[in-house]
């Protein structure tokens, strides 16, 4: 069940048992990662609760946090459905790239096929924050490059910062 209230005429919040969660670390695991997660293919909000209890059980990571669930309409490619849009803070040792890989694997895992830029997806993973860093390489930039400029990352980052 979820709560749902209205920003705007275009923005939406969802509110569920899991959506905003928040506990204490209990694993030793070096480096705090922001993952922005988001979708607009089938029933994404069932996926995001259905990636939560993944994360749970996956040792390599230990969820921390999670925002409120935003919808907001699709940006670049625009003849498309709206987006749902959360963020998650995990506790990992593994290093980015390696992150980043295991990332890919869970999208691939829920269905994402990759055809163009900013295509329909189920399920969308990206590091938004890892522990402080700076990287630029060829497939990997950390912070994410427009994350202060997105909505659908400003929103519910705003819950999990606090």
């Amino acid at each position: 069940m979820y709560i749902k209230r209205s920003i705007n005429e275009k923005l939406k919040t969802f509110y569920s048992l899991r959506f905003p969660f928040s506990t204490s670390p209990k694993h030793t695991h070096r480096y705090e990662v922001v993952v922005g997660i988001g979708g607009n293919v089938g029933d994404v909000k069932r996926r995001f609760e259905h990636l939560y209890f993944e994360l749970k059980r996956e040792k390599r990571v230990e969820l921390i946090k999670t925002s409120l669930i935003l919808k907001n309409p699709p940006f670049g490619y625009e003849k498309q459905d709206d987006f749902f849009n959360s963020i998650i803070v995990l506790k990992t040792s593994a290093q980015p790239k390696e992150f980043l890989a295991y990332l890919m694997r869970l999208e691939k895992k829920f269905g994402r096929k990759r055809s163009f830029a900013n295509a329909p997806r189920t399920l969308d993973l990206d590091i938004i924050f890892f522990d402080n860093r700076s990287i630029k390489s060829k497939n990997l930039t950390i912070p994410h490059p427009s994350w202060s400029e997105r909505e659908s990352v400003v929103i519910p980052l705003a819950g999990v910062m606090r």
